[in-house]
């Protein structure tokens, strides 16, 4: 028999150092053809990203001791970091990669102890002010072709972009191959080296906005070296977002594009004709670009496409070209795959989880998965939530995509007639989604008898481009609505205490925390994190250059729509701030820099309303660092345990 305890004060196994621990998900995953190589988090050495790579005798094996952190800042959101050079003289490959301390480039050969890191880039005029990501081979070989963010001076919206070349000989002569769009992405080049294409985008769209597909022809001059010439654009346009273009042959490539309202994969040619959908279905083959690098398809040597695709949930499949026919690569039961494959033979790797395991390094090949890199948790699957995925009425009947996950206690229970307290998880983006996967974040309040629903609202990604857009100039209005039906919905149900609900969210989902405190009266409290709250400071610069104009499709356009700015911030209306509140704030946050969050608090202090503040040194934009993560977790359910009535155990 359970014991009976009250909701909330549940014994669990789940501790916040635990949580801590495996936070964040391995990623970027490449192959050498003989192993598979991935980053992963590093939260206890704090917060530096490691490269690793399978080891000999089945067990992962660390290339970059501490204190190297494969982390590139492009965008401040980064991606793909490094890249795998064979080595001429045979063996084990170099690898290249960004360095987060200065951002420079470095190669290092990990299976030569004589040799060490070398760096490839110069040092910069300003701290950390040329950036580089998405490396890939030129055609020659001879050098690495990526993105280059350089910051020009002390505005964050100082910034230029170019796709350039860096020699790997270590002569740091750094050529610009291309200047085009503000933004780049996605530099590949064709199977016979002639071309070189790219993605490219221009204030104030965002990449899952508008997006062009560029392809410009790459010549060899005096002493072999390459130069690139004038572009063309060969798919996209404003209302047509493009989120990653392989090649597939010298005169084709691989687009996913959203052209038909969803992210299906096309072919385009060279030839000027129409693009032609491989796959027609209403489920997304590729994703939002947040970070530079993302593969949501890679080719197999025999021209198969293996394709991660889906809705709520995502499956990796095999797609045939030639018969627009999906086969699945992977039959077992996981249902996320993130955007990062890579391919060796008929094998595919990537990173996987479901929701009784949480993100692997895992091989797919004839059907079979294999795990490369096997998540070391001891949590007892008693004390796991068991989720369940639900459609809700938001206003005006539309449809409110979310994931419960109800208490589960590890031998407790409530006494009868008790409701659960219910805490709602926002997500960021907000072109963002939340997968349906094992989450130990959400596990340390489910198995204390908090219940927990993740809300997909209008306008996050995988359901089409229709449900995305609801949020245009509708961010604080739609994301908000969305969040209180699905609390409401339970409530409705009998499913949640209406007295104990709690809405929680960081960065996009920290602003749709605080305007749900400021503009309703659904949640007892909230736990507000490295936010948004002053949408004038963030339009007029407070904030990083990739996202300087992104309200103008949230909010409107500027400064046309200001009043609408101001009458939408928390910042404007500390006076609605009457329930309690936890506030966290990374101090070297330069997507949601603290100035405005320091502006809130003396103003909500000023009027005398419930609330913690706490800061964090060294802390970016996203907590990675165990002590951060652990003091976060634990002030957060001291909030809970405030405000709902219960003694946390």
């Amino acid at each position: 028999m359970p014991q009976i305890a009250p909701y909330g004060s549940w014994p669990s196994p789940v501790a916040a150092d635990l949580v801590a621990e495996h936070d964040g998900r391995p990623g970027w995953v490449s192959h050498d053809g003989e192993r598979a190589w991935w980053l992963r988090p590093q939260p206890a050495e704090g917060g530096r990203i490691a490269l690793l790579r399978s080891g000999a005798d089945g067990e992962p094996e660390v290339v970059l001791p501490a204190p190297w952190n494969v982390r590139t800042r492009v965008h401040e959101y980064g991606g793909m970091a490094y890249l795998l050079v064979p080595e001429s003289s045979g063996g084990g490959p170099s690898v290249v990669f960004a360095e987060f301390s200065d951002q420079r480039l470095y190669r290092y050969w990990p299976d030569d102890a004589r040799r060490e890191a070398v760096a490839l880039t110069p040092e910069p005029p300003l701290p950390s002010g040329l950036r580089y990501a998405e490396p890939v081979l030129s055609p020659d070989r001879r050098e690495v072709w990526c993105i280059r963010e350089e910051h020009t001076g002390p505005q964050s919206t100082d910034v230029r972009r170019a796709i350039v070349a860096v020699p790997l000989d270590g002569s740091a002569d750094v050529r610009v191959l291309v200047e085009d769009t503000h933004f780049l992405a996605c530099p590949r080049t064709s199977p016979d080296g002639s071309r070189l294409s790219w993605i490219g985008w221009e204030h104030p769209s965002m990449p899952w906005d508008g997006t062009l597909l560029r392809v410009a022809p790459v010549s060899v001059g005096a002493g072999g070296v390459a130069d690139v010439g004038e572009p063309v654009t060969v798919a996209g346009g404003p209302d047509e977002a493009i989120a990653q273009a392989e090649w597939e042959s010298a005169e084709s490539l691989l687009v996913a594009t959203d052209r038909t309202g969803w992210w299906n994969l096309h072919r385009v040619t060279l030839d000027g004709g129409e693009p032609v959908n491989l796959c027609e279905r209403d489920e997304e083959f590729a994703g939002p670009l947040w970070q530079l690098g993302m593969r949501w398809f890679a080719l197999l040597p025999d021209g198969r496409v293996a394709t991660i695709h889906g809705r709520a949930a995502t499956t990796l499949s095999l797609l045939d070209p030639a018969t627009g026919l999906l086969h699945d690569l992977a039959e077992d039961d996981r249902t996320e795959w993130a955007p990062t494959l890579a391919v060796a033979g008929d094998a595919v790797a990537g990173v996987a989880a479901s929701p009784d395991t949480p993100f692997e390094v895992v091989t797919a090949a004839g059907g079979q998965t294999r795990v490369t890199a096997p998540a070391s948790s001891t949590v007892p699957a008693t004390a796991l939530p068991r989720p369940e995925a639900r459609t809700f009425a938001g206003p005006e009947g539309r449809d409110v995509h979310a994931i419960v996950y109800p208490p589960t206690g590890d031998g407790f229970a409530a006494p009868d007639g008790e409701l659960p307290p219910y805490v709602v998880f926002v997500h960021g983006g907000p072109t963002s989604r939340v997968p349906m996967v094992q989450d130990l974040e959400i596990a340390y309040f489910t198995s204390r008898g908090i219940g927990v629903v993740e809300v997909n609202y209008g306008g996050s990604t995988g359901f089409g481009r229709d449900y995305r857009n609801r949020l245009r100039h509708n961010w604080g209005v739609v994301d908000v609505e969305d969040a209180v039906a699905a609390a409401r919905a339970l409530v409705a149900e009998g499913a949640a205490d209406p007295d104990r609900l709690a809405i929680r969210g960081g960065s996009a989902g920290g602003w749709t925390s605080a305007a749900a405190l400021a503009f309703t009266d659904a949640f007892a409290c909230a736990t507000i994190m490295y936010p948004v709250l002053d949408l004038v400071a963030f339009r007029s610069g407070e904030t990083h250059d990739f996202e300087s104009q992104y309200l103008e499709s949230l909010v409107g356009p500027w400064p046309e729509t200001a009043e609408r700015y101001r009458s939408r911030s928390p910042i404007n209306v500390p006076e609605r701030f009457t329930v309690p509140f936890l506030l966290l704030q990374g101090l070297e946050d330069e997507v949601c820099p603290p100035g405005p969050t320091a502006r809130f608090v003396e103003r909500v202090a000023e009027l005398g309303s419930p609330h913690e503040y706490i800061t964090f040194e060294g802390e970016q934009h996203g907590f990675r660092r165990k002590e951060t993560i652990v003091a976060a977790l634990e002030a957060e359910l001291a909030l809970y345990a405030r405000v709902f009535g219960f003694t946390a155990a």
